[in-house]
């Protein structure tokens, strides 16, 4: 979808929801994504669109008179890209993903959902791996396309989505439960939880570029059973932030006193030449 219509839905669904927050749930974006679209418009008009409350959002004057134009507009595009789809015959197909635990399980099932909406006929493989796995069946055409963390290999096309922030994972009754941010040399002196399928992750990597090793008591690719285990008081973790979301554990998530992150895109061996349906499936990935 063009970046604009992407931008004029972000708006639509804002003003619908009264809620910048509300409205990136709907759509599967970040509400920061949701926020920056909005803001582009206004750039790029010179244009007030929304006034921003503590409890939600109003039109200004100047975002009333567009409202009406913004939405036919949206609405034309719909029925225009209905009608090239017919023509094209997609009424059923196969997308195949590649795709990691965290990503599978806070992510796609939003965008599938919505996708569904659109196109219902439409059957969908996954395929749970590691990064290399998921490199290796884009280019072996195992997956039509597959979630990496960036740098990925050059020979293939990616598309950012988002920047994913590591966190300390500690018991609730740890010492510095209720500090503001958990210090890097801990993870040296206390049990250390190791969420690692080789030695090449981007968690070893970190300890690795600032001189820290830390002390490893576990190491699995499973992140719950590492959830579980700091649950128990087993020792303390580093996990990426979408893991830890809606988990039923009872854990404490730090931000870092030294911030390490993890960078997620969609790649594809040619994004020119892919499938129909996939092509569509691009345009509800979430713009962040």
């Amino acid at each position: 979808m063009d970046m604009n219509l992407q931008k004029y839905l972000a708006f639509l669904k804002t003003v619908e929801c009264n809620s910048f927050t509300k409205a990136a749930e709907a759509l599967s974006y970040s509400q920061s994504g949701i926020s920056r679209m909005i803001r582009d418009l206004e750039e790029e008009w010179g244009l007030s669109l929304l006034e921003r409350r503590q409890r939600g959002v109003r039109l200004t004057s100047d975002g009333v008179k567009l409202l009406p134009y913004i939405k036919d507009l949206c609405q034309q595009y719909d029925r225009l890209q209905r009608q090239v789809d017919a023509l094209k015959g997609l009424e059923s197909g196969l997308i195949r993903i590649g795709t990691f635990s965290s990503v599978g399980t806070h992510w796609l099932p939003n965008i599938i959902r919505e996708f569904q909406k659109d196109y219902p006929n439409i059957e969908y493989e996954l395929l749970l791996g590691d990064y290399r796995e998921i490199e290796a069946w884009i280019r072996e055409g195992r997956v039509d396309c597959g979630f990496l963390r960036l740098p990925s290999a050059s020979d293939l096309d990616t598309i950012f989505l988002e920047q994913d922030d590591f966190w300390a994972v500690l018991p609730e009754n740890h010492p510095l439960a209720k500090a503001e941010q958990f210090p890097l040399e801990n993870f040296c002196k206390e049990p250390f939880l190791l969420l690692e399928k080789d030695k090449n992750t981007e968690i070893s990597n970190f300890f690795r570029q600032h001189g820290l090793i830390p002390n490893v008591r576990f190491t699995t690719y499973d992140d719950y059973v590492i959830l579980s285990m700091v649950e128990n008081g087993l020792g303390i973790s580093l996990l990426p932030k979408l893991i830890l979301q809606r988990i039923p554990y009872r854990i404490i998530a730090k931000k870092l006193d030294t911030p390490a992150s993890r960078q997620i895109a969609l790649a594809l061996r040619d994004k020119t030449n892919a499938p129909l349906p996939v092509k569509r499936f691009l345009e509800y990935l979430p713009y962040r």
